[in-house]
């Protein structure tokens, strides 16, 4: 780019006779710039604007957020990277700002900028547990309008994993509570959860001897949440979030005939690598030294439990086969 003094030398010197090399080397510059500011091609002062990428999906964001306003930016980037967009993900939120795609909600951005208090957690010191309902699952998983995900996250390091119920009763709390911490790699010395009946009694916040029974059985001890201290659970429930955000957005509306396929999803949704913006091997060293503080061994035998399930059995009849 040249500024407006060079711009004024070059026209000068052209005027003068000067051939396009001998100005180009007299200012220092390329001979294809020299010969684009005297045809006027470009303009002192501005630099040529590159073709911008995020247009071609300009359309499609807007009627993804029109449709869904509190859709994460990051994940209507991984759609446009698999549609063909090759640009960055902060060039990507950049321009969302700069077209004003995403439709203005007025709770949201009252609730922006509240004070928040950091809770320090050891190492190897806390599980948060939590249930996240999830609307609208497809009839062919058999669980009615809502499906079940249990949730648990190291309260150090943020890690994350889910196991799909088809209740939220206490052995069908049991049974995935054993499948998130053997998908974790051990547990903690303290489970923290909400004021769920399951687990304890609401009014008073007492651990129910059914879930005592339990938390001996693994070696933990329990932690209920003070009343009206959702945010006591932060991690959890950021994972809960992300998980409602980032996962159950993206499940297609198609049926699936199994729910174990959508359960595969959700683990592999919560294993994947730590962002590109972190650095991996400090991710990785605090996932290591969480894990070498678990005391649970993965070949400990499962607690005992009984899960009843109720469900439709299908009247279709093959025909016979007639030559």
């Amino acid at each position: 780019m040249l500024t407006r003094e060079e711009d004024v030398d070059a026209h000068a010197l052209r005027r003068q006779g000067w051939t396009i090399s001998a100005i180009a080397r007299h200012l220092g510059r390329d001979r294809k710039t020299i010969r684009a500011y005297l045809n006027g091609e470009q303009a002192p002062g501005e630099r040529r604007q590159s073709p911008d990428a995020f247009v071609p999906f300009l359309e499609y964001c807007r009627q993804r957020l029109a449709d869904d306003p509190h859709l994460w930016a990051s994940t209507l980037f991984d759609e446009l990277k698999d549609l063909g967009y090759d640009g960055g993900y902060s060039t990507f939120t950049r321009a969302l700002r700069r077209y004003q795609v995403r439709p203005h909600c007025e709770p949201c951005h009252a609730a922006s900028g509240r004070n928040v208090a950091v809770i320090a957690h050891p190492p190897g010191e806390e599980i948060q547990f939590d249930w996240l309902e999830l609307p609208d699952a497809p009839a062919a998983w058999g669980v009615g309008e809502h499906a079940h995900l249990l949730v648990g996250a190291l309260a150090h390091s943020g890690k994350w994993r889910a196991v799909l119920s088809e209740s939220e009763d206490f052995p069908h709390l049991v049974a995935a509570l054993d499948q998130v911490v053997r998908k974790l790699g051990g547990t903690a010395r303290r489970w923290r959860f909400d004021r769920m009946a399951t687990v304890c009694y609401p009014s008073s916040g007492q651990v129910t001897a059914a879930f005592a029974a339990v938390a001996k059985y693994y070696g933990a001890g329990v932690d209920i949440c003070p009343p009206r201290r959702g945010n006591r659970k932060g991690v959890v429930e950021e994972a809960n979030h992300s998980a409602a955000q980032r996962w159950w957005r993206t499940v297609p509306d198609a049926p699936r005939p199994l729910l174990t396929a959508s359960r595969t999803s959700a683990t592999g949704f919560a294993t994947r690598p730590p962002p590109a913006t972190s650095s991996a091997s400090t991710a990785s060293t605090l996932y290591a030294s969480f894990e070498r503080v678990l005391r649970f061994q993965s070949a400990c035998a499962r607690f005992a439990t009984l899960t009843r399930t109720d469900r439709r059995a299908s009247r279709f009849r093959p025909r016979p086969f007639m030559a």
